[in-house]
This record gives C-alpha cells, structure tokens and sequence, in this order.
C-alpha cells in the first residue's frame, strides 16, 4: 500500500488542500490516517476515491451530494459519466480511471478503462485525447516522485500490448509509394510514441520497418542499406546534449541524402532542422498523419 501526503493528492487530482481539508471537516468525505506525529497521510483507497470524486466535479455534481454516495454508487456514477458524458469530461474520467488503476497495479481496472477508451473513440482518437494526457500527468506524478518506476513499468506495458495488438489488427500495406523504418537510438527506451506511429503509417496502408528501443548506429546504417527506406522516423526522448542527437542525425543524412528524416520528441530541433535539409519536424501525430 502506498501513502500520500495532501500535497500529493492536490496535484493527483487537481482538489485544492485546503478544499479537500474542508471535505473532510464539513462532509466526511474520507477520514486521514495519522502518523505517530500526528501528520496526516492518505492510502491507495482514498486516493482513487479522490479520483472518482473529481470526476464527478467535472460532470457537475456538487460536493454536497457527493459526499452523500456510498462508494459502490460513486463508481455507478462514473460508468454513467464514461457512458453518456461529454467527450471532455468522460476523457478526464478516463485518465482518472487508469491513473487509479496504476497506482495499485490494477491490471483488469487499467483494462477496462483503456478498452473504453478504444471503443469510444476508436484508438487513433483515444491517444490523442486520453492516452497521451495520462501520459503525461503520470509524467508529473513520476517527476515529483509520487509514482514508483514499477507502475511506469505496469502502465506503458499494458499500452504496449494494446497498440501491438491494434497494429496487428491491420490489413497487410497496399501502398508502396513509401517504406517508413522506426527506431530508437541508443539509450532510448520510452517506446510508446513509436508504436504508435507504427500504428498511425500501418493504418495508412504503408509498410514499416520497425525496429524498435535502442538501435545501435552502425546495426542502423546496415538496415538502411539492406532495405532502402524513403523514411526514417525516429524520437528522442531521454535528456541528452542536443550537440549528439546533431551527430547523429547529420551522420545518417550524409549517407543517406535522399531519405526524409522524420524527427520527434522533448526536444527543440529547430536550429538541428536549418543545418540537415532532409529533416522534418513532427510536432504531434496529427503531422504524422497529415505527412501521408
């Protein structure tokens, strides 16, 4: 069982401290632990109550009324909300839903939210407006250290398996105007935006060769050779000096001045972009799809 102090549950689900101080007082809403000091603490149960209740906000219901559900009728409420809510609120359900699951390694809950997701908004949809935002709200969370890299490790997986799923869902390519090969240089391991780029090229008709986490350069230039792509698209993820990830990608343009190089990630490749003529920008999936 985790524990969590108010400030951790503030960022979690965006209920302000001190609101959450006065729910307890006025309403009972949940009831802290304590430590031996007295400081107040709150478990995995309370927390993805917390989640559930700020659902709800979102819909509209006043605390009042909230505070009045037995838990068993908080989570009616939400499944109503994922049902025939508003497509923003239901997405902030969503995201609440598998955040909840995550933190206690809720394999069926993490499932069923994603499973939703998916089938009402098809998958392309539910990245864009439910998998990504969670991605990076637990981003955060990991960040300030309230989730452990095991649950990165139960989240990511379970999207992993889904989007492999999805991918091999797909018809065989028909287009052979166009060979995408995706890969990850070395030390990159976040993989997510990957797939689901395999995912976004393979729905398009076009054939990929994918290649997956942590590419060595040279294992790299020898596919390149082999199969003769007209596009390289990779992503750069983890901290690393802009400097190398130049090197890099000006080593593979060289070789390789006819391929486009498509470019992703946490970083800004503008001034990489006005040196290495073949590279090309991709700010978000949306230019990804628009490129095909």
């Amino acid at each position: 069982m985790s524990s969590y102090q108010i400030a951790d549950l503030e960022r979690l689900t965006g209920i302000k401290a001190h609101t959450i101080r006065i729910w307890e007082k006025r309403y009972n809403l949940i009831e802290p632990h304590r430590t031996s000091t007295n400081i107040r603490y709150y478990d995995d149960a309370q927390a993805r109550k917390l989640l559930k209740v700020s659902t709800l906000l979102e819909q509209g219901l006043k605390i009042s009324k909230i505070s009045l559900l037995s838990d068993k009728e908080i989570n009616i409420k939400v499944q109503e909300i994922q049902k025939q809510g508003t497509d923003d609120v239901t997405c902030a359900s969503y995201i609440n839903e598998l955040i909840g699951s995550m933190l206690i390694f809720d394999e069926v809950g993490f499932d069923k939210a994603f499973s939703s997701a998916v089938v009402r908004f098809g998958m392309y949809q539910a990245m864009l407006k439910v998998f990504y935002p969670f991605l990076h709200k637990t981003g955060l969370m990991w960040a300030l250290e309230e989730a452990m890299p095991a649950q990165e490790r139960f989240a990511t997986s379970i999207i992993h398996r889904r989007l492999i799923n999805a991918i091999d869902g797909l018809l065989p390519p028909t287009k052979k105007t166009k060979t995408f090969l995706l890969f990850l240089a070395n030390d990159e391991w976040h993989e997510t935006g990957l797939l689901f780029s395999d995912y976004i090229i393979r729905s398009q008709g076009y054939k990929t060769i994918y290649l997956g986490q942590n590419v060595p350069a040279e294992n790299l230039i020898e596919v390149i050779t082999s199969t003769k792509p007209t596009h390289i698209l990779t992503l750069y993820i983890a901290r690393r000096e802009l400097s190398i990830i130049e090197k890099e990608l000006t080593a593979i343009s060289k070789q390789n001045p006819n391929l486009k190089l498509l470019v992703a990630g946490s970083h800004s490749f503008e001034k990489i972009s006005k040196k290495i003529k073949n590279l090309l920008i991709l700010k978000s999936p949306p230019d990804l799809l628009k490129l095909l």
